[in-house]
């Protein structure tokens, strides 16, 4: 390999994490980005042919890739999550499917003018929409749960069957060409589905066997597993071509609802790898396309979009959902969030080149349709579907609240006073006396771990964008938020510090990787916070101004205050960290927890107010607060 392609590789991974970054400060899906950027740098300036690059290792690359995306997604999938929705998801990746076919080939058909069985494998194709931009999407939008649930297991079990689809009507192409029977066509269709359902829940079953038994070492785990996704996937396309796709996913779904199977890092690891290999596999793609095979279709590429939209994604959401009790708000969202994604791109790929080598006319114009499918998909949905969320009041509020672990006195303490600033929180421990006295007091709580199965199924985490470990156990608190960080990120993930630390030494101290970001101040231990509250103090709130800022704040009751949140005007809750780069200004609100000596001077002020008494201005103020 020469210096120019190492330029080349090294030029794909940053362009797809600049693109990366760049959706995650927009808050859109990143798809969009990439695909902007494939097209710059390939047809638009010529920088980069994937062809050139890869040669004949392209195609393999790409599928290898999308095995292990589509790996990744259906380990995520429970069947609990859908409890009660079973019937629609069944619907959904069943008849439904066959909806959006029927109703995408007569579009392709009849708008563009393609021949039948080249508007049938596009509409195969079309039926897919995809972890890789569902996803993304859903961390945007935030629906309701069931609304989320639904489109996650659609978009990754559609997958496999839209690329079997495919393989059926180009099959059904190749059987025409030689005057082959329709039942030739079905029967390489059945042996496909049953080779690759056969492989993966073997595979499935054994992998499991091994990862619960223990019979790898740790660091051997997540190698192991990779390797054995791409054997599957080579291993079920050699036995029938395109039997690979459906094999990985059942793998996925089968250690994804075994029992006993520790999956936590498996996923963390091929999460990664997915985001490494689905960022560079847009902008390859894209890359490959030719502007001028998007020109060709002129106004019809979009009529196309339009009739997948309006007509064919409605159709298959109301069969999908008739009867279901789902609320029409659910069902709405339901028809208007179906973006297309990797699966689409790829597939559409290969079977252009496949046709073209078959001499089928208008082959060339596949892929440029699927690109303005996704792109089309991907902008109007990312840009629509939070407001049409809102609107219809089925998207999960901000994620601006507080997931509390602790039902301690000084857990209840904070909750109340974030509570009354109208910042939600919800708590969360298995201590019953504290859960009993939080709830008597109005908190929202979760009784029980937040490290258990239940919790996982369970535990209301709706608007709950951060996480404050403030419980007794120094330890327990550093393993909950190592457990959340993949959930909230390392950097909304807070716990008070360590108590047993002693000055000069960090033998108590948790490692760099599994460190929280430590909340309000070093020496803001929980025993510590618990002998000012026992001794009288409590949580105030003060509202700054211009002409009593922070500085006179701290000045006013330096060494008698831990100052614990700063509120924003728009309600924005930050919690005080050693060490932060910011200060509250005027119009913040600031909570901190006051020593008994100030509570007394509170009291006193008040009694002096009450009295109608000559105070100073600080005295005033504080009989206000």
């Amino acid at each position: 390999m020469n210096d120019h392609s190492v330029m080349l590789l090294a030029g794909i991974g940053m362009i797809a994490m600049l693109c990366q970054w760049v959706a995650w400060r927009l808050h859109l899906p990143a798809i969009l980005f990439l695909l902007l950027a494939g097209l710059a740098v390939g047809p638009g300036i010529g920088w980069l042919d994937p062809d050139a690059l890869f040669g004949d290792l392209l195609f393999p690359f790409i599928s290898l890739s999308v095995a292990v995306i589509l790996f990744e997604g259906s380990l995520s999938l429970r069947f609990h999550e859908i409890r009660g929705l079973e019937g629609v998801v069944r619907r959904m990746t069943g008849v439904g499917i066959l909806i959006t076919w029927a109703v995408t080939t007569i579009a392709a058909h009849w708008i563009i003018g393609w021949s039948w069985e080249l508007a049938l494998l596009f509409g195969a194709i079309m039926v897919v929409t995809g972890p890789t931009v569902i996803g993304p999407l859903l961390r945007t939008v935030r629906p309701v749960a069931r609304v989320a649930r639904i489109l996650r297991w659609e978009g990754i079990v559609v997958d496999p069957i839209g690329a079997l689809l495919a393989v059926l009507s180009y099959e059904f192409i190749v059987a025409s060409q030689a005057r082959a029977g329709l039942g030739h066509t079905l029967l390489i269709f059945g042996e496909t589905v049953l080779t690759g359902m056969g492989a993966g829940l073997v595979a499935g079953f054994a992998l499991g066997e091994i990862l619960r038994r223990n019979w790898l070492a740790d660091y051997l785990v997540n190698v192991t597993v990779l390797i054995t996704v791409f054997a599957v996937f080579a291993l079920s396309n050699t036995f029938l071509s395109e039997s690979g796709l459906l094999a990985v996913t059942i793998m996925g779904i089968w250690l994804g609802n075994r029992k006993g199977v520790p999956i936590e890092d498996i996923m963390a690891f091929k999460e990664t790898l997915s985001l490494l290999l689905l960022s560079g596999l847009f902008i390859i793609l894209a890359a490959r396309m030719d502007f001028a095979d998007l020109l060709v279709l002129g106004w019809q590429g979009p009529a196309v979009l339009a009739v997948l939209l309006l007509i064919a994604r409605p159709l298959k959401v109301a069969f999908s959902t008739w009867g279901s009790g789902l609320p029409w708000q659910e069902r709405v969202l339901l028809t208007w969030i179906a973006p297309r994604g990797i699966v689409a791109a790829a597939v559409s790929a290969l079977f252009a080149i496949k046709l073209q080598h078959l001499g089928m006319a208008q082959a060339n114009q596949l892929m440029p349709l699927t690109f303005i499918v996704i792109v089309g998909t991907v902008v109007l949905q990312s840009i629509t579907a939070r407001p049409v969320a809102l609107a219809l009041n089925v998207a999960e509020p901000d994620p601006v609240g507080f997931l509390v672990v602790g039902v301690g006195p000084i857990a209840q303490a904070i909750a109340l006073a974030l509570q009354a600033a109208k910042v939600p929180v919800r708590l969360c421990g298995s201590d019953w006396d504290g859960v009993t006295k939080a709830r008597m007091a109005g908190l929202p709580v979760y009784y029980g771990s937040p490290l258990s199965e239940d919790a996982q199924r369970n535990l209301d985490l709706a608007g709950m964008g951060r996480l404050l470990a403030i419980g007794p156990s120094d330890d327990f608190n550093t393993l909950v938020t190592s457990w959340f960080v993949d959930h909230y990120g390392r950097g909304n993930a807070y716990a008070l510090p360590d108590g047993r630390r002693v000055d000069g030494t960090d033998k108590h101290q948790a490692s760099a990787l599994h460190r929280p970001v430590t909340l309000f101040a070093e020496e803001a231990s929980y025993w510590v916070l618990m002998r000012i509250l026992a001794e009288g103090g409590a949580v105030r709130s003060t509202t700054l101004t211009e002409a009593y800022g922070y500085t006179q704040y701290e000045t006013s009751y330096a060494g008698r205050f831990t100052p614990l949140f700063a509120l924003t005007p728009k309600g924005y809750a930050r919690p005080f960290t050693p060490g932060q780069d910011w200060r509250p200004e005027a119009g913040w609100t600031v909570l901190s927890l006051f020593s008994a000596e100030v509570e007394q001077e509170r009291v006193q002020a008040r009694r002096i107010a009450s009295q109608g008494g000559d105070l100073d201005a600080e005295a005033t103020r504080e009989a206000a607060a």
